[in-house]
């Protein structure tokens, strides 16, 4: 029997290996056990596993006595974690190296810079007097963002000078915050300014396989600020800005150095081209694989475990829709929770993949700062990516968060 590690994630990933046939093992941070992992894993190690220290004498052992072939994460705060263990015991996965390049904000940028594929200029700041340093030497507006931080936490677009100061504030304010979502994987520490990218949001989702790169779909992406308030796929581009995006995404992650697995490339379509915001080695959140299996009939998650012990075809260079799907996510009010509106109707809809909403009564919704601060998700399929967002947009305003007004903590 094939065996393979996986490390954090979901109850569901460890399920589709186990539908593969393959033994599973599992390594899960305490703070994210859920009971449903121990119907799934054939065996659980509980650890922290960002502390390599910790983590290492595990997989040694494990390695012994179950020899896994194959190691994988979806999720971004385990991904360095994989590249030490591929390093550590020759598994020919991504490497620890590679891993830090996809995480690092300030080092996939750099590396970009080096290997000659188009980025914009970025430096690591530790005051404001730096950020004021960069805005005139490259102009406004700029981006102030946390390096290796999720979910566009801390992120401040700087329209002129007369912003730096509060923009910094912002961000240097979360550093003192015990109650950030997820803040012991991704503390706020480390700062960058970079150039403002100009132009139309996209994110691309792609699978490898020895260095070639499928180009399985491309998102059009919706932004309140810098909180993503929708997707929708196939993107409506033009078959020229259509293979701009794709011949880009590919170069960029054969120069990142990635050959197989999961990527999610976020990009903009600057006057100059594509342009990348930030790329992972990992599956996309919000929940676009779920829209990718629903157009595609692609199950990014499934290959992510299956592929790699060769259970699944590989994928054509770019794979065509059968249909189109998008999300919209439900904003509230601030205030503490006291009941939904249009839960039932919305869930009678033909076209509904889902409607999850992330609270619950007594729940306190928060003025929108980033994307763990939103109240809920529709996600629907149609004909057209036009009438999938059309029909998301609809169910979305059936739905109310019934919420009083109380002290935001």
């Amino acid at each position: 029997m094939e065996t393979i590690l996986i490390v954090g994630g979901r109850v569901e990933t460890l399920a589709k290996a186990r539908n593969h046939g393959l033994r599973v093992l599992f390594i899960q941070h305490r703070d994210r056990m859920l009971p449903g992992y121990v119907d799934v894993a054939d065996a659980l190690f509980m650890v922290d596993y960002t502390d390599w220290e910790l983590v290492r004498p595990i997989v040694l052992a494990a390695h012994e006595s179950y020899g896994f072939t194959r190691v994988i994460s979806l999720g971004e705060q385990a991904m360095e974690t994989v590249g030490r263990i591929n390093d550590l015991l020759g598994l020919g996965g991504t490497s620890h190296e590679v891993a830090v390049r996809f995480k690092d904000k300030l080092v996939m940028r750099r590396h970009l810079a080096a290997t000659g594929v188009p980025t914009v200029a970025a430096e690591q700041v530790d005051s404001l007097a730096a950020v004021q340093e960069f805005g005139e030497r490259y102009g406004y507006p700029l981006v102030l963002k946390p390096v290796d931080n999720t979910a566009s936490r801390g992120v401040q677009v700087i329209r002129s000078a007369d912003d730096v100061a509060g923009a910094w504030q912002a961000v240097t304010d979360l550093r003192d915050r015990s109650d950030l979502t997820l803040g012991q994987f991704f503390p706020v520490d480390r700062l960058l300014v970079e150039q403002y990218i100009a132009g139309p949001e996209y994110s691309v989702d792609t699978f490898s396989f020895g260095g070639r790169h499928s180009v399985v779909s491309i998102t059009e992406k919706f932004t309140d600020g810098v909180v993503e308030s929708a997707h929708a796929l196939p993107a409506r581009l033009s078959a020229e800005d259509e293979a701009g995006i794709e011949s880009y995404v590919r170069a960029l992650l054969t120069a990142m150095g990635l050959r197989d697995g999961v990527a999610h490339t976020e990009i903009k379509l600057s006057p100059d081209g594509p342009l990348v915001i930030e790329s992972h080695d990992r599956i996309a959140g919000d929940r676009i694989g779920d829209l990718v299996r629903n157009a595609y009939e692609i199950d990014l998650e499934e290959y992510a475990v299956a592929a790699p012990f060769g259970l699944l075809p590989e994928l054509p260079d770019r794979p065509a829709p059968l249909r189109a799907a998008a999300t919209r996510f439900i904003i509230a009010e601030p205030g503490v929770v006291t009941g939904f509106e249009g839960v039932e109707d919305v869930a009678e809809h033909p076209d509904l993949i889902d409607l999850d909403l992330f609270v619950k009564e007594g729940d306190r919704t928060v003025p929108l700062t980033d994307n763990f601060e939103r109240s809920g998700q529709i996600l629907a399929t149609g004909p057209d990516t036009t009438t999938a967002l059309e029909t998301c947009d609809l169910l979305a305003g059936k739905i109310t968060v019934c919420v009083k007004p109380g002290e935001l903590h």
